[in-house]
């Protein structure tokens, strides 16, 4: 054979032993993707993620164990908590642009983390899902308020991409614990007002607080004087509560949530002097005129752990509270779509 027929051969053989192979993976793996794909369907094969309990299990033990204690007064656990947070939102991990919104208490800096799903045709309306991230001192918070956090991190990664009428955030609230509980350096209580400020119309606000605890023991569950005669005494139901001004909400939210679970769930719309109806970041709200509700175990009436040392995964029912939070996907999907 001649220099120039082996050239010639080269030439021919190597593009079209290329397109062979080309084929054939196209038999293994399956076609190219098509470059009409909108970016809405890439973001919801590689992005979007169904709730799952490894999921939930990964950033509760993030929060609790590797972070460990979070308390206000730590100022680098809560930043490190913070922006753990803000990456886990980011366009990389779920396709969102968080937002941090910094507020000083005295010559301190604290960080709410925001991240927005614009709406549609009613996008002027907001829906807030929120929970608070930092624990009290001494407490690893794994379900206050690790299970809150993780929680609306499922839940921001199941809306990733999907188009709703109305305006949908996720916030990670600082400060909600003690000593700044029910202060003006509360986290959610600071961006309500700075909502309140940029005449937002919020619709209805979600807090998640404590949500992995489970019984079916008789007298497993307590509640606050005078409310025991009207609630089953077996703490295996998650409630829905919220104060007077917004009984709309709770019921419209409680309907939701039975509508796509048939997971135990009680409702509550009572005057917030009633110790634990305003116990968390939904309080917040109302003290600016806003609709708001908590989803919850009812922490202390139920959780024998609530704000102690041993506050830890292992004490977490993670097969109910992952029903739960897969329940609260379809309750938040028609609040956000009415």
């Amino acid at each position: 054979m001649t220099q120039s027929t082996v050239i010639k051969a080269a030439l021919v053989g190597v593009p079209a032993g290329m397109l062979i192979i080309g084929m054939v993976s196209l038999l293994f793996f399956g076609k190219v993707p098509d470059a009409g794909v909108s970016k809405a369907d890439r973001v919801s094969g590689f992005l979007r993620a169904p709730v799952s309990e490894g999921a939930l299990r990964r950033w509760i033990k993030r929060l609790s164990v590797d972070i460990g204690a979070r308390p206000g007064g730590d100022v680098k656990k809560s930043r490190i908590t913070a922006k753990w947070i803000e990456s886990e939102l980011s366009e990389e991990n779920m396709g969102y642009r968080p937002a941090v919104r910094v507020f000083e208490v005295g010559e301190v800096a604290y960080r709410n983390v925001e991240a927005e799903l614009s709406g549609t045709s009613r996008a002027g309306e907001i829906v807030v899902v929120g929970a608070h991230y930092d624990s009290v001192a001494d407490c690893p918070g794994a379900n206050d308020n690790g299970s809150g956090v993780a929680a609306m991190l499922a839940i921001a990664q199941a809306f990733t991409g999907t188009e709703n009428m109305r305006t949908l955030r996720f916030v990670a609230f600082a400060n909600e614990e003690p000593p700044y509980f029910r202060t003006d350096a509360m986290g959610s209580l600071v961006y309500a007002r700075d909502c309140r400020r940029r005449g937002e119309d919020i619709v209805g606000m979600i807090s998640l607080e404590s949500l992995g605890c489970y019984s079916d023991e008789e007298n497993s569950q307590r509640f606050p004087p005078g409310l025991r005669k009207f609630y089953p005494d077996t703490g295996n139901f998650v409630g829905i509560i919220g104060d007077q001004n917004s009984k709309e909400l709770v019921e419209m939210f409680y309907r939701s949530f039975r509508r796509v679970s048939d997971f135990p769930a009680q409702k509550a719309a009572l005057p917030p002097e009633i110790p634990g109806i305003g116990w968390s970041d939904h309080w917040s709200f109302w003290q600016c005129g806003y609709p708001a509700l908590m989803v919850t175990d009812t922490a202390t009436y139920r959780y024998a752990h609530y704000h102690k040392p041993s506050d830890t995964p292992d004490k977490i029912d993670f097969t109910r509270y992952t029903l739960v939070v897969q329940a609260l996907v379809g309750a938040v999907k028609h609040l956000v779509n009415p």
